[in-house]
């Protein structure tokens, strides 16, 4: 099985083309970047399939993260993932941000808790736990991270954007959490093998919101309805 995957949920626009039981990725591309995510996803996906033998057609699967993270960009990435599974007649799969973040944690078969935060500003965090071999402690989830930092007892190991915040809160109480990485985003190739275990039926393509959009109905400036 082949499976193009696509990521523009957080600091970067990702794409990779992966066969099922391959160790790296045919075609990789990954750019660093906070906004422009719409202008740069098709050109580079472009720039993928190029490096792939039987290009579009030869795809059996489409994987995009689907959050949490940017609203625009979620909304770009999901939508040229099923553009792309349309016309490649492939099925589009759903991949939590979050899980492609634990993913090389729960990999490297390591015995203790697994968290990956995400910095959601304000305080906060989006949030997921696994106890060794994958079992869920904390489900994905928005809070304070001061809320997370209860969630880790010392020892425990954290990934993503929002490990910093939370190690250090962890430090001021008196917990010692393991900072595993801080990267913007997961590594699309991550995402793929997500992708490739995941069951269509279920893993839908569509947003993961954790909380409410910043954006709020402007109701005092609304023009009543005649």
């Amino acid at each position: 099985m082949r499976i193009l995957a696509i990521d523009t949920a957080l600091e970067a626009c990702s794409a990779c083309v992966l066969d099922a039981g391959a160790s790296a990725p045919l075609a990789r591309e990954q750019i660093p970047m906070q906004r422009g995510h719409a202008e740069a996803l098709l050109p580079l996906v472009a720039r993928v399939m190029a490096g792939v033998p039987g290009g579009f057609p030869s795809l059996d699967r489409i994987a995009v993260t689907v959050g949490p993270g940017s609203f625009t960009g979620l909304r770009v990435g999901i939508a040229a993932a099923r553009a792309i599974g349309l016309a490649a007649k492939a099925p589009v799969v759903g991949v939590s941000t979050l899980s492609a973040l634990l993913a090389p944690l729960v990999a490297s078969a390591d015995r203790r808790l697994l968290a990956a935060a995400i910095d959601a500003r304000h305080g906060a965090v989006y949030f997921q736990a696994v106890a060794p071999g994958g079992r869920t402690v904390v489900a994905p989830a928005h809070m304070p991270v001061r809320d997370a930092v209860r969630y880790l007892g010392s020892g425990a190991v954290i990934s993503g954007s929002g490990g910093p915040i939370v190690a250090a809160e962890a430090m001021q109480s008196g917990i010692d959490v393991t900072l595993a990485d801080a990267e913007p985003a997961p590594e699309i190739a991550w995402v793929a093998r997500l992708g490739l275990a995941a069951d269509p039926g279920g893993a839908l393509p569509k947003p993961l919101y954790l909380r409410a959009p910043d954006a709020r109905p402007q109701d005092g400036a609304r023009i009543a309805r005649r």
